[in-house]
């Protein structure tokens, strides 16, 4: 019998990504987002089953938790990235992206934690964001709270490491999904990122590939730990340099 995973946002980018990989790699996944339609959707073309999950809502969460007994893989990737120069952050926003990103998180691990506990060898995976360790002008309260859920992955690694529950992190750099094509004026595939060495855009299914890892039995002696994905990017500071240069 496959063991069951959980994805939440999981309609479409990166979540979508990811329980697919989980769906290949013989998992039964409980497609979740707080949009309805698209967990059905998502579920639907993977096989897997949908479930409504609004992280924002601590209510929405505990109803989802009961309806999941066996669980050996609980994938926290649900979050906003609203775009604000810091100073221009208003406290509403403050919350909604705590709330969504770093509590719902932990509602959730806390939540399915019992499910986790009973597999005997779960894996909790939490998707972060380079931006935790390399904040960029504009992007506000985000990177904050993706150190936050960094900081709590690594706690959680502690704590719940006694109930046989591993917990990691991934941390995406430059994704393209929805979203950031959503940004291309013409519409057309983005060209190679010059500052990123490995040439490219990383996709859905490069941040699926590590999840995939640190949810399989070949890193059963890995947790705590933050996995980053960003092709390179953040080592690169001879490039991040000459951009410097050529701005001054």
């Amino acid at each position: 019998m496959a063991r069951n995973a959980l994805v939440t946002g999981a309609g479409q980018g990166i979540g979508f990504g990811i329980a697919k990989r989980l769906s290949d790699d013989g998992f039964h996944v409980i497609v979740t987002d707080y949009d309805e339609a698209l967990a059905r959707q998502a579920a639907s073309r993977l096989g897997g089953s949908a479930l409504v999950l609004d992280v924002s809502d601590p209510d929405s969460i505990r109803v989802a938790a009961a309806q999941v007994s066996d669980l050996g893989v609980l994938v926290n990737c649900a979050g906003i990235y609203p775009w604000a120069p810091l100073n221009d952050v208003p406290v509403d926003q403050f919350e909604r992206v705590f709330n969504i990103n770093v509590r719902g998180a932990l509602l959730a691990m806390q939540a399915f934690h019992s499910a986790l506990k009973a597999d005997g060898a779960g894996a909790i995976v939490n998707i972060t964001s380079m931006s935790a360790d390399l904040p960029s002008v504009g992007v506000g309260i985000y990177s904050a709270s993706k150190a936050a859920l960094k900081a709590i992955t690594r706690q959680a690694a502690i704590e719940y490491a006694p109930d046989g529950i591993r917990v990691n992190a991934v941390a995406p750099g430059s994704i393209q999904t929805e979203g950031t094509n959503r940004a291309i004026a013409d519409g057309g595939e983005p060209s190679a990122a010059p500052n990123i060495p490995l040439g490219r855009l990383g996709s859905p299914e490069d941040v699926a590939r590590v999840v995939s890892f640190l949810a399989s039995e070949d890193s059963q002696y890995v947790t705590g730990q933050s996995i980053l994905t960003d092709g390179g990017f953040a080592d690169n500071t001879f490039a991040l340099y000459r951009m410097a240069s050529a701005s001054a």
